[in-house]
């Protein structure tokens, strides 16, 4: 049976939906004003992986993954662009989905914007001030009363006192209590608004998430995910706004994704160590950073670095030359009767362990090395494809070029300072290894050996067999 760690109960639980086969699952998604980064290409691969093991386990399964559209941020980047914020989102929303693709996320099954639920948000903020939940302050804003909501605080596992000592509360002297979060600013100028009962304005961060899981999937589902950033306060408020509203239960299970860390220290634009997707795929395969991402405990934090990146290709290498006898087509559903397959979906079972599920993997293809089984093969093909990867023919993985391999320099940052990369392109390669085919029918073998070794100084390996030559990339 999965079992799946609960934020809400710091414990493994057994999982069991509401209506089975039937799963409901939301995810907050992504802020669409810049480039999305490491943390989020995390966050879409955790729960990618999740949501390809409940469908792989017989759940059928609803997925919802938000994108906000609107907030501060948004506003203040689309003033400064001197763009509208529809062209701005929409920009962003279109190089996350090409972000998402190349690192072999799957589509959702719906992707809310918070602009289009403004109406079931204000229908959340009437029914909390109905419950004595909600009050309009003084400078126009829409305010949820925390110290009127008992169970406050349940899931970050604080007390409502610990958290008026935190560093995190916002002083407002328009508040009741300097924990109270904004449902619904008042309008400010040139900034665009809806109408409210309580006049002109829009919705706060919060309560968009409330509305658009209600909407999607009910007001009581079955898992809700993100970062772990996200557990306070913007977590912990939306189960306060939800259950304040509704008067029930909002979630069964809640999942939380790890920190991201480069060199060991947090990743953040002060300290200059702060990557986007596109800038870390000018230098490395997007397979490759999505191995990178599950060979960790999606609880566990990550740690970014190029001797990690570098460490990861060179392991899903191993896995791919296990498979250059098998074609990519030589994949089905897995065998799990099969020993592999026993502990495959038993490491995934336990709260989704893709460490020892990609563990089982290099003890398949080992097995696969030492008899040569196409069975075995095919089995490691497929038992990849249930984490996304183990799709291509070997050799393309192996000809993977730096920068996408069009044979140009590419300047890309890196942990250690500016890396420059020369990158052959596949043609250019193609090229050398006739000209030293030729070499060799002439029995010119300086020459043959001085192409190679200008190959092996640009990173390309040459095998030679029977068949002729195949070369990748060091």
């Amino acid at each position: 049976m999965l079992r799946i760690f609960n934020t809400l109960s710091r414990s493994r639980e057994a999982f069991i939906p509401l209506d089975p086969p039937n799963v409901r699952m939301y995810v907050c998604g992504m802020t669409v004003y810049d480039y999305c980064h490491l943390g989020h290409a995390r966050v879409m691969i955790v729960f990618d992986i999740v949501q390809r093991w409940l469908r792989a386990s017989g759940y059928r399964l609803t997925y919802v993954r938000n994108i906000t559209d609107i907030d501060d941020k948004i506003i203040k980047r689309a003033v400064e662009n001197q763009e509208s914020i529809a062209a701005l989102t929409e920009r962003f929303i279109g190089y996350m989905d090409e972000d998402a693709v190349a690192l072999g996320v799957q589509k959702p099954d719906f992707e809310p914007r918070a602009t289009a639920y403004v109406p079931q948000m204000l229908d959340i903020i009437t029914r909390l001030e109905k419950n004595g939940l909600a009050y309009k302050a003084g400078n126009g804003d829409v305010n949820f009363s925390v110290r009127r909501f008992p169970g406050y605080g349940q899931l970050s596992g604080k007390s409502l006192d610990d958290l008026r000592a935190g560093e995190r509360v916002e002083v407002d002297g328009s508040k009741q209590d300097p924990l109270d979060f904004v449902l619904w600013k008042h309008a400010r100028q040139d900034e665009p608004f809806w109408k409210s009962p309580w006049g002109n304005g829009r919705p706060g961060w919060h309560i968009e998430c409330s509305a658009m899981s209600a909407c999607l999937l009910g007001e009581h589902f079955d898992i809700h995910g993100g970062g772990q950033d996200l557990q306070f306060p913007h977590h912990e408020n939306e189960i306060a706004q939800s259950e304040g509203a509704t008067k029930q239960h909002f979630v069964n299970y809640w999942m939380h994704n790890g920190f991201v860390r480069v060199d060991n220290e947090k990743m953040s634009k002060s300290l200059g160590n702060f990557f986007t997707i596109r800038e870390i795929l000018k230098r490395y395969d997007a397979e490759v950073v999505r191995f990178f991402i599950l060979r960790a405990h999606y609880r566990s934090p990550l740690n970014y670095s190029d001797h990690h990146l570098d460490d990861a290709r060179a392991s899903l290498g191993r896995l791919y030359t296990a498979l250059k006898n098998y074609p990519a087509n030589a994949r089905d559903q897995p065998d799990w009767a099969e020993t592999h397959g026993v502990r495959f979906r038993d490491a995934m079972d336990d709260d989704f362990n893709t460490p020892e599920a990609v563990a089982v993997l290099f003890d398949l293809a080992n097995e696969v090395n030492r008899s040569g089984s196409l069975n075995l093969a095919r089995q490691l093909r497929s038992l990849g494809g249930m984490l996304g990867i183990l799709g291509r023919e070997t050799a393309e993985f192996h000809q993977f070029a730096p920068g996408g391999g069009h044979g140009r320099d590419v300047i890309a940052a890196s942990t250690t300072g500016m890396a420059l990369v020369t990158a052959m392109s596949p043609e250019d390669i193609e090229e050398k290894i006739e000209q030293r085919s030729l070499a060799k029918k002439a029995r010119n073998f300086g020459v043959a050996d001085q192409i190679r070794d200008e190959l092996a100084t640009a990173g390309i390996t040459l095998e030679d067999s029977k068949d002729g030559t195949t070369w990748r990339r060091a």
